[in-house]
């Protein structure tokens, strides 16, 4: 029996090993982590160098593509350099990091989606009180509670988890995973687990319950006012109903996945999906908001694009 805090590193069993396809992975993956940075990098630019965008709902956005960054650097550069290595092993202290971005990205990704459906709500249901009510203050302060929440929260979780006692290292996993540790304690962690499931539900309710409310009132609005009205509420709110529905898919199945004994599916198919949790919000928002439905933020991407376009073609050097 051993404690955590005396386990050295923890051995990652669940990559392939494949010398030929390595590179080819590798290069997926990079190329995959490129376009989730440069899209959502992009994005937060255009939102902060146009005045005409600092609007709340693109305040949220913009929080909201810092969060996929963030998640995306817990699991991408890691990732990279275990597919090029022979030996899957990482430190404890750099699992424990990986886990506390990890469950921190998830648990600010819940809370902007239900500060971006409150704003929603305020927007259609209240129009008139609107910027009365979501002033820049009020905006400050529900962006800071998103972050802060989530950052505090998780600190607890993993504290819980450091000092169990282990009585074995590997996880069957391509990277550190908090349920996949408590497995390893030595002890029954029955009451704890169930404590934990109990604590984890009740947040995720309260919020589901603000994201319901905030959808059951914008959809009154909607059978109730002109088509004009209807059409305006579903262009706005079907991105977020989208990221939302994605988003709550891919926490169910790593609930299910650590939670239940999925040893009779495919691991291929498993490791795709394990991916499928931290790859596809981050470049699933960036597309959805910024490329296929909000028309402001693509005008103003190809504004700048072309703005830089004419800067290079006319700058001091082309003398």
């Amino acid at each position: 029996m051993i404690n955590s805090t005396q386990v050295l590193f923890f051995t990652l069993t669940a990559y392939f090993h494949s010398d030929v396809l390595n590179y080819l992975y590798f290069s997926v993956v990079l190329c995959l982590y490129a376009l989730i940075v440069c899209s959502n990098v992009l994005l937060i630019v255009v939102i902060c160098v146009n005045r005409t965008l600092h609007e709340p709902m693109y305040m949220f956005l913009c929080s909201l593509f810092v969060n996929e960054l963030f998640g995306s650097l817990g699991l991408f550069p890691f990732l990279l350099v275990q597919i090029l290595s022979d030996v899957h092993i990482i430190s404890a202290p750099l699992c424990f990091l990986q886990i506390y971005c990890v469950y921190t990205y998830a648990h600010i990704e819940f809370c902007n989606l239900a500060i971006m459906s409150y704003d929603r709500y305020l927007a259609i249901c209240r129009p008139l009180q609107y910027h009365a009510l979501m002033t820049l203050s009020r905006i400050a302060r529900l962006v800071a509670l998103t972050w802060l929440f989530p950052l505090l929260e998780s600190v607890a979780g993993i504290l819980m988890t450091v000092s169990l006692q282990l009585c074995g290292n590997v996880i069957h996993k391509i990277y550190c995973h908090n349920y996949s540790i408590v497995k390893l304690a030595c002890a029954d962690t029955t009451a704890s687990n169930v404590g934990g499931i109990v604590y984890m539900f009740t947040i995720i309710l309260g919020i589901i319950i603000l994201i319901l409310y905030s959808y059951a009132e914008i959809l009154k609005v909607c059978f109730s006012g002109s088509k004009q009205t209807r059409q305006k509420a579903l262009s706005t709110c079907a991105p977020h109903l989208a990221s939302l529905i994605n988003f709550s898919f891919r926490c169910f199945f790593d609930l299910f996945q650590s939670r239940l004994d999925v040893r009779g599916v495919p691991e291929v198919l498993q490791v795709v999906l394990s991916l499928y949790f931290l790859t596809c919000q981050p470049l699933f928002n960036s597309l959805l908001y910024g490329l296929n439905l909000t028309t402001e933020i693509r005008q103003h991407i190809l504004n700048t694009l072309t703005h830089w376009k004419r800067f290079v073609q006319t700058g001091p050097w082309c003398s």
